[in-house]
């Protein structure tokens, strides 16, 4: 319970090869685990969910799981050789009614493309490693002049430098994969090529229809979304700064900037934020991440961000384990570094619940008195989440009986989830109980002063109301074995 940074492992073939290797991982710091659906099939998917609950389980640990939309991936189509060569100047023409590419030309997966771009416009593929330039556009063909060579391979992505393309966020294999994160009980899911919050809001109406409850999260990985980003973070409750696409669109120069912007707006409005994309790529064959993206993970600990991502590290790498086990070590070095900073960087303003005004006043007395720990009593985990914006190195434990809740929290900074279930109606009583569960895990001992926060009436989710400072140990049991006040 020392560390306060969160990770997401995405699994693959390397993570999941064997039940050994993902234990390896779990214990190396994994809160959250990433199912990535552009990858695998729905089998594959709901095996990965059950096998990464059933280890979790039997280590007595809660690990959340992240199902990962694919979204509107525009691609080329494959070449008759596989790949060929391109050099700058040449002509090469993208063609929605093409089978098979060659030297000359090659196909679209996505054929409404011919109609989102003119003349001028820029398109990058294989994550802007080509270039091309817009001459015209003819019918199902765009007609190219190569700006940046090089190998261009079956399949690769393209972008459109500064956005700019049509394609829903939702296709319709996405809303199968809606479905099957359903299905799979996901506790959290990413909606990818987010442009707005209509989207985020289109696709939670859909993952409710279909009888799911999880946390919805935006991927923010187009140029229009820097533009909407005050609707799409105030319709989410969680945001991926998904650095990989973002980049190509907007410039790699410019996403160090807006990766501080979007973790200060949505600490800002209490959401929940992700920081992903070659963050130990390295890693993949090396057992030890550069100097460089120690400091990059480092950076996005000491910005605030809640979690910390692991993407073909954890999926497809040679060190799965030792890639959590490096991410893990860098968090807790970055995190001896006090982010009173991060709270002085928030907007002043009113709280908006007594929920929220608790939440505040919690995180204000562990910072002026010596606390050893903060207990929030939660039915929904809303009152932990509150305060894990205030930023403090005293731990949350959110005790809760709900095990979806447990697993909700393992996203969110600071937070630790312990199960809790008490079956009485006095406050006091239940506030005992929770004090001797937190001594009986070692959280708290005698002598110790801790918070705990509830709500009035008991069972009431969103109603956190009480706070109440008590020194540990003054409850003591008396000859007949009930707990009494010493």
């Amino acid at each position: 319970m020392i560390r306060r940074t969160k990770i997401v492992a995405t699994l693959g073939p390397a993570s999941c090869s064997s039940p050994y290797v993902l234990e390896r991982m779990l214990r190396a710091g994994v809160d959250v685990v990433r199912i990535n659906f552009s990858h695998g099939t729905r089998e594959l998917h709901l095996k990965y969910a059950e096998m990464t609950r059933s280890i979790a389980h039997s280590m007595g640990r809660t690990v959340g799981v992240l199902a990962d939309l694919q979204g509107p991936k525009i691609r080329i189509g494959k070449f008759e050789q596989g790949k060929i060569n391109l050099k700058v100047g040449d002509k090469f023409i993208l063609d929605a009614s093409c089978n098979l590419g060659n030297q000359e030309r090659v196909g679209l997966d996505y054929k409404e493309l011919p109609n989102d771009v003119e003349a001028g416009a820029i398109l990058m593929l294989d994550d802007g490693r080509i270039v091309f330039e817009v001459c015209s556009v003819q019918d199902d063909q765009i007609f190219c002049v190569v700006e940046q060579g090089g190998i261009l391979s079956n399949n690769k992505g393209i972008n459109r430098k500064c956005g700019g393309l049509s394609a829903p966020s939702l296709t319709e294999k996405d809303l199968e994969d809606i479905k099957t994160a359903v299905e799979m009980n996901a506790d959290f899911l990413a909606v990818s090529f987010v442009r707005s919050g209509d989207d985020i809001r289109h696709a939670r109406e859909i993952m409710q229809a279909s009888g799911g409850k999880s946390l919805i999260m935006a991927k923010i990985e187009r140029a229009e979304a820097i533009l909407a980003l005050e609707d799409i973070i105030g319709a989410s409750d969680a945001i991926m700064v998904a650095r990989g696409d973002l980049a190509v669109e907007v410039g790699d120069a410019a996403v160090p900037a807006l990766q501080k912007k979007m973790i200060r707006t949505a600490r800002s409005k209490n959401k929940v934020v992700v920081t992903a994309t070659q963050m130990m790529e390295s890693m993949i064959t090396s057992p030890i991440p550069t100097r460089a993206e120690v400091s990059d993970v480092a950076n996005a600990v000491l910005d605030g961000t809640d979690a910390v991502m692991l993407s073909a590290e954890s999926a497809a790498g040679q060190y799965p384990a030792e890639s959590v086990a490096a991410m893990a070590r860098v968090c807790l070095e970055a995190e001896k570094e006090y982010l009173v900073n991060i709270d002085r960087r928030q907007p002043i303003n009113s709280p908006s619940s007594i929920e929220e005004a608790i939440a505040r006043a919690t995180m204000f007395t562990a910072t002026g008195l010596k606390i050893r720990a903060i207990a929030a009593l939660t039915q929904s985990g809303e009152t932990a989440l509150l305060m894990s914006r205030r930023s403090s190195k005293v731990p949350i434990v959110a005790l809760t009986p709900n095990e979806s809740t447990l697993r909700k929290v393992t996203l969110f900074r600071g937070v630790y989830p312990v199960e809790f279930r008490a079956v009485f109606n006095d406050s006091e009583k239940i506030l005992e109980l929770a004090e001797k569960e937190l001594c009986d895990r070692g959280i708290v001992r005698d002598g110790d002063t801790m918070i705990m926060t509830i709500g009035e009436p008991i069972g009431k989710a969103g109603g956190t109301n009480t706070m109440k400072i008590i020194n540990v140990g003054e409850c003591i049991k008396d000859d007949d074995g009930a707990l009494e006040s010493a």
